[in-house]
């Protein structure tokens, strides 16, 4: 069951200055809970939090970091029901596909505990010619700073993991923006996250509508923007980001080839859930059907293709 309430998180605290985002449940339609809505105002805050936090979360080592992500794991496992039985209600899925979610959250987290410790550089070998002899290269890897981070209503757990696991992983400060109509799993994210020795400011994560987000986007105290949606948004987005990075994953076009040789019974099971799945709502979603001419001839007795 989900709490009467939710605050959102700025500069790793709980706020709850109103009650105003509606979630509602799936399956009935039904007003399920009610979320702390930020304002541009908070959103502000939150992204001079950020900055501040950048030289601080920068200088903390690397086990400490695998710490805060290794506890995440702990406590996702410990929650696991919880966090299964809250996007089953925001996000209308089966229990089964909800608990398989909740792993690839877990999963996600755990690799990025196994980098946290890993990110180094490279020293590369110059000696291309007599001039360059006992010539080295040397790279390293370092924390780029505030990250913008805006995920996606159809995932909502594991498309916001892949952008705040890496972050703490890498050591830098982000706002994200989870999808007004799924936010609970990014808040009970952040819930456990704000029982960790983070610096303050190290993480936000603030719901808002869609028209109050232009922060997100246009705030040049980010330098990097990180968006997962449709390619409508996605390209408007990048058009108004400015200087800074953008990392896009937008609509997919998915293929699938049904060979000469395919069992075309199980295929066609197979390709129908591939397209329909979570009704089409889906980066993977089938959309693409290369049939080979001979297999369709042979299965409907006439020629044809696909």
């Amino acid at each position: 069951m989900l709490k009467p309430s939710y605050p959102f998180y700025l500069a790793n605290r709980a706020e709850a200055p109103n009650q105003d985002l509606e979630v509602t449940d799936k399956y009935t339609g039904a007003v399920a809970t009610r979320v702390a809505q930020a304002s541009a105002a908070d959103i502000d805050r939150a992204i001079g939090a950020a900055v501040a936090a950048e030289k601080p979360l920068r200088r903390m080592p690397a086990y400490a970091r695998q710490a805060v992500i290794d506890h995440c794991v702990k406590r996702f496992q410990e929650r696991f029901d919880e966090f299964a039985s809250a996007l089953c209600i925001e996000a209308g899925k089966p229990i089964k596909d909800a608990r398989g979610e909740v792993s690839r959250l877990i999963d996600t987290f755990r690799v990025a505990s196994w980098e946290s410790v890993r990110i180094g550089g490279e020293v590369i070998e110059l000696e291309i010619a007599p001039r360059a002899k006992g010539y080295r290269g040397m790279t390293k890897r370092v924390p780029i700073g505030p990250c913008s981070f805006i995920s996606p209503f159809n995932f909502p757990l594991n498309l916001a993991a892949h952008k705040i696991a890496p972050a703490l992983a890498a050591g830098v400060p982000f706002v994200l923006k989870p999808a007004s109509r799924t936010p609970i799993g990014a808040l009970m994210i952040g819930e456990i996250l704000a029982e960790t020795e983070l610096p303050l400011g190290a993480f936000s994560i603030l719901p808002c509508h869609r028209e109050g987000a232009d922060l997100f986007t246009t705030d040049e105290r980010f330098k990097l923007v990180s968006f997962t949606g449709s390619p409508q948004v996605g390209w408007e987005l990048k058009a108004k980001a400015g200087k800074k990075k953008v990392v896009l994953e937008l609509g997919g076009n998915a293929a699938c080839v049904v060979d000469h040789d395919t069992d075309f019974d199980d295929a066609l099971l197979r390709i129908l859930f591939g397209a329909f799945y979570q009704s089409g709502q889906s980066c993977i979603s089938m959309q693409r059907i290369l049939v080979h001419s001979q297999k369709w001839r042979s299965k409907n007795g006439a020629k044809g293709s696909m």
